[in-house]
């Protein structure tokens, strides 16, 4: 894998932490993932703020999908830059389409520990080219999460991605989580993604830069919400709430949702 590949295995170790800790998600197949791949991460890309960052994040969008997938039976999932995550498994298929996009790489490494069944399938691309999503069979609508993606694309590339996504489907719900500028700025200076040899991010502050006529932002959502801090505890749960969440973490995450409603002839 590339050094923009391995960033995975920073979420990866931060829900099999938490999952071993027993508190913000139950992840099995990250903790056994983990263990046998036995990746080298060092320093600030093994903190527990960091793990425990992923894991409410995970959670984070875990519950905003299966709300989606509540609100919207006849809908397909598709997880942008699904890397090693076992959302298909924590959030579960039976009712919809499910489709895992990522490099051809991860996507190799994935079926080492994932099986495609009638309703889950994995597809290698490049999402940039936008030409992986044509194996995905055409329908009117579509729930779409980028989790940890948008930072490796610029904004026009962000735009393009969306623009395609928005012809394809009658109508789309997307959540994705974006560096503002300012932490992709401090970036070059200090981030756990230089543990795997990345150095390059892009930021967004203004979601609106990516509305267009049928696109158009809904609402911010937190990442460390009140009831996911409160599963830690004593100390750390101060520590986290006052270093880690709220405005904190706004100053250099932010999680923007978006609908589309394209006008099809």
């Amino acid at each position: 894998m590339n050094h923009v590949n391995q960033t995975l295995y920073i979420p990866l170790y931060g829900k099999a932490y938490v999952s071993r800790k027993g508190i913000l998600l139950a992840d099995e197949k990250a903790e056994e993932i983990w263990k046998k791949t036995g990746f080298p991460l060092k320093g600030t890309a093994k903190s527990k703020w960091l793990a425990y960052y992923m894991g409410m994040r995970a959670a984070v969008f875990d519950d905003w999908l299966r709300q989606q997938m509540a609100d919207t039976e006849d809908a397909v999932v598709i997880h942008i830059g699904c890397g090693m995550d076992s959302r298909v498994l924590r959030v579960g298929s039976s009712d919809h389409k499910w489709y895992d996009v990522d490099f051809p790489d991860v996507i190799r490494e994935r079926k080492l520990y994932y099986q495609e069944s009638a309703n889950y399938r994995m597809i290698e691309g490049d999402v940039r080219d936008c030409i992986c999503l044509k194996h995905i069979p055409e329908t009117t609508r579509a729930i779409v999460v980028m989790e940890g993606v948008s930072m490796y694309m610029t904004t026009a590339e962000l735009a393009s991605l969306i623009t395609t996504l928005n012809a394809r489907f009658e109508r789309i719900a997307l959540l994705m989580d974006c560096y503002t500028v300012f932490a992709a700025k401090m970036s070059k200076y200090k981030n756990p993604i230089h543990a795997v040899g990345v150095a390059e991010v892009y930021g967004l502050d203004d979601p609106m830069l990516l509305e267009h006529a049928d696109f158009k932002f809904k609402k911010e959502h937190s990442m460390t919400p009140q009831h996911l801090i409160n599963q830690l505890g004593g100390l750390e749960k101060f520590i986290f709430k006052h270093l880690y969440a709220g405005k904190q973490s706004g100053k250099l995450y932010r999680l923007f949702e978006y609908r589309g409603t394209a006008h099809k002839p």
